[in-house]
């Protein structure tokens, strides 16, 4: 993909902004009223036909209060409804993709989670590349990335993980994607990537991604898009097959409102938990009080 020239220089801005935005606030009430009442996680017994089971996160890396309340929750999740994957999208270790930082910023505060062998699967986001331009992260064993984008495969569900800096190799990435999701016999098909494509907090929604991408996934039938870089929790309804979902308060928050196409969204530390069936996803938002605040359906789509 040849990417406008003043696409590339919007998103090298955000990098620049993003520094400046890092003084996040606490937890402030949600931007709407909540679609369910706040109820605290269940431990259920695993469905005859679950799939797969597995956690997004995103914007993580800062080793400060706000990072450890979160894999707090997630462990506590972990031992209600044991999961094996976490999708880790991107800035992984704040503020510059400093490697010697993975201990402050990945083994500490996730370590009741790897210690049960749960894997994380990462991509790089726009502060990861500040540092080498990211390859010390991709070398990183703990964070299974088999280059700067890759794919990999959970039972019936079939994972895309994207480099979307401005500095990505667009032209190969493109190729392989495509090839990818047409190759692709699973099921279910979930693309991740740092930068959203539909959003509506700081950064808002990115219109040459949506003329990229969106003819791609619904070609294809990509049932979820997953992303950080916005600090804050974010559903979309179905746009064309596809749902967007948006984890980036794993550390902290910025405030976020709300478009014609969410269906939910919120200024809350938080993650989101997703169990596979044949025929449907069933989403959680689950915050640092380890209650659920949102819950979604995203139905099976054919290509």
């Amino acid at each position: 993909m040849n990417l406008k020239r003043r696409q590339f220089l919007f998103l090298g801005s955000l990098s620049a902004i993003g520094t400046g935005i890092l003084g996040w606030t606490l937890i402030r009430q949600n931007t709407q009223s909540a679609d369910i009442s706040d109820s605290a996680i269940a431990a259920n017994p695993p469905k005859k036909d679950l799939l797969l089971r597995f956690v997004s996160v995103a914007d993580t890396g800062t080793g400060a209060k706000g990072q450890y309340a979160v894999a707090g929750a997630m462990n506590y999740y972990h031992k209600r409804n044991p999961y094996n994957l976490v999708v880790l999208a991107g800035d992984n270790i704040y503020n510059n993709g400093e490697i010697e930082k993975i201990n402050a910023v990945f083994e500490r505060p996730y370590q009741p989670l790897l210690k049960q062998g749960v894997k994380f699967q990462a991509c790089l986001g726009n502060h990861d590349i500040r540092t080498a331009n990211g390859e010390p992260q991709v070398r990183y064993a703990g964070f299974n990335m088999k280059g700067r984008y890759y794919t990999f495969r959970r039972n019936q569900v079939q994972f895309f993980a994207l480099d979307t800096n401005s500095n990505a190799d667009w032209k190969n990435q493109l190729v392989w994607l495509e090839q990818e999701l047409k190759r692709s016999q699973a099921s279910w098909k979930v693309v991740f990537g740092h930068h959203p494509i539909y959003a509506s907090g700081v950064y808002g929604s990115n219109s040459e991604f949506i003329k990229t991408f969106t003819p791609l996934f619904q070609k294809y039938g990509v049932q979820l898009y997953i992303n950080g870089h916005e600090h804050h929790y974010e559903r979309t309804r179905s746009i064309n097959g596809t749902t967007y979902l948006i984890t980036g308060s794993g550390a902290g928050t910025r405030p976020v409102g709300r478009s014609e196409w969410t269906e939910y969204s919120a200024e809350k530390l938080a993650f989101a938990a997703y169990e596979v069936y044949p025929d449907r996803i069933e989403v959680q938002a689950i915050a640092t009080d380890n209650t659920v605040f949102d819950k979604g359906i995203i139905q099976l789509k054919s290509a």
